[in-house]
């Protein structure tokens, strides 16, 4: 039997999205960006909010909780860290900005997927689901989906000031670097551009960078386009190199182990949290138990967690078999970058997983969110990410799409408002002012899967 929040996501076609007031909001802060945005990623925002349970937020918001402590566990950290590179070693304080928890959600609760650890998106998130409304007014109440851009806001740059703090104490912060490889070119370029101008409104001089437009020189980072004879004091790391070893990066590398610039996220929180051969540890509960993991946590961990596994030689042949229950995902991969599906695999691409480098995860089929695409009901797949920091949920936000995993390609997909449905019963007659919400059984009548 569906509960509301599932019966919603499968009955209920409205569009909430203020158009107007996304392109107002997106001119307010991304200026001439704006216009190329909307042209470039038509499929960034959709329409459509998507529904969740204030049990399954609670249950994330635990598991988020859970994950975080549990990765400070003496036992769980020496045995990350002695399977990452040496760099993963130094610690310096901070925890790493924007981690990023993604769910599936399921009969029996959330799953975690995948964590991520310079989880991107959540600033034009953030400014886009403060553009929705609610569709009727049984809803507006409930709807909430505007996340305080303001508030939220103050929050994102009291997190980068704690991780300054984290290593430099009470000095003050002065300037920040956004760092990416060609981060013109990057999908998300624009929140480069909303993070900017988010330090600088907040007296921090920041500057957008490719790293090797960065210099180490006098035991210090530079960058050309920050005020004369002052070093850049933090960098706010957008790169997908977790260990900083690729050519054009050494002078950020240099600055990192020097400990001269903060660095956040970083190497270490990297091998911490989102090395996919960690969700083999957070599987193992004789692990667990023998690092000394709470009897409490070891059951939210066991409740979230799919059993996640090493594929090897040793047990290629037997993963071969199972393939059809399970997703492959390659250990440091990101963003859903080279995973598969095991019942779509061929034999070659499952030649190149056999010989190493991934781990199986049991799969767990995404839930579903219909909406209204020119008139014509689609069904899509969703997940929720959390994004979090030192173990607090900071935002929630849906992404819903088709195909394997998620793409921002999809015609009324992208990045949704999460309304979290109040505890209790709740009617679906209440949302019936609205012409745009059926029944479910009406709505899977017409719907297609593409």
């Amino acid at each position: 039997m569906m509960n509301m929040a599932e019966t919603l996501n499968l009955g209920c076609l409205c569009s909430t999205l203020q158009r107007d007031l996304l392109q107002a909001r997106m001119d307010a802060r991304l200026r001439s960006q704006a216009q190329q945005l909307a042209a470039t990623h038509p499929h960034l925002f959709s329409a459509t909010p998507v529904f969740i349970s204030a049990e399954d937020e609670v249950r994330m918001q635990a598991a988020v909780a859970v994950l975080h402590r549990t990765a400070a566990l003496p036992g769980y950290r020496d045995a990350a860290l002695a399977r990452a590179p040496d760099i993963a070693r130094h610690e310096f304080g901070p925890l790493g900005v924007f981690m990023g928890y993604d769910f599936h959600l399921t009969a029996a609760g959330p799953r975690l997927i995948e964590i991520n650890t310079n989880a991107g998106g959540a600033l034009i998130h953030a400014t886009a689901a403060s553009a929705h409304r609610a569709c009727c007014s049984p809803a507006d109440a409930r709807f909430g989906v505007d996340p305080g851009l303001r508030e939220f806001d103050r929050a994102v740059v009291g997190m980068f000031l704690a991780e300054w703090s984290a290593q430099r104490g009470t000095r003050p912060l002065r300037t920040i670097a956004i760092v990416d490889d060609a981060p013109q070119d990057q999908y998300l370029a624009p929140e480069f551009t909303l993070a900017r101008q988010l330090f600088v409104s907040h007296g921090i001089a920041a500057v957008v960078a490719d790293p090797r437009e960065l210099a180490w020189r006098d035991g210090a980072l530079w960058h050309p386009a920050l005020p004369p004879d002052t070093p850049v004091d933090l960098v706010y790391n957008r790169l997908t190199d977790f260990d900083l070893s690729q050519p054009g990066h050494e002078a950020l590398r240099a600055a990192y182990e020097a400990g001269a610039a903060v660095v956040t996220p970083h190497p270490r929180a990297h091998a911490l949290h989102a090395d996919k051969r960690n969700l083999v540890a957070l599987s193992d509960d004789e692990s667990l138990t023998a690092w000394g993991c709470p009897t409490q946590d070891r059951e939210v961990l066991h409740a979230v967690v799919p059993h996640t596994q090493l594929v090897t030689p040793a047990n290629a042949e037997r993963l071969w078999s199972e393939r059809r229950h399970l997703f492959f995902k390659p250990t440091a991969g990101y963003g859903s970058r080279g995973a598969y599906r095991g019942d779509k695999l061929t034999r070659r691409v499952w030649n190149e997983i056999a010989a190493g480098g991934f781990v199986a995860q049991a799969l767990v089929p995404p839930s579903e969110r219909i909406v209204d695409v020119e008139g014509q009901a689609k069904r899509l797949k969703l997940d929720v990410r959390a994004y979090a920091y030192a173990g607090q949920v900071q935002l929630l936000a849906a992404r819903t799409y088709a195909g394997q995993t998620t793409n921002f390609r999809t015609a009324g997909g992208g990045f949704s408002p999460v309304v979290v449905l109040p505890a209790g019963r709740w009617a679906a007659a209440d949302c019936s002012a609205s012409p745009a919400c059926a029944a479910a059984d009406a709505v899977d009548a017409r719907a297609t899967t593409p």
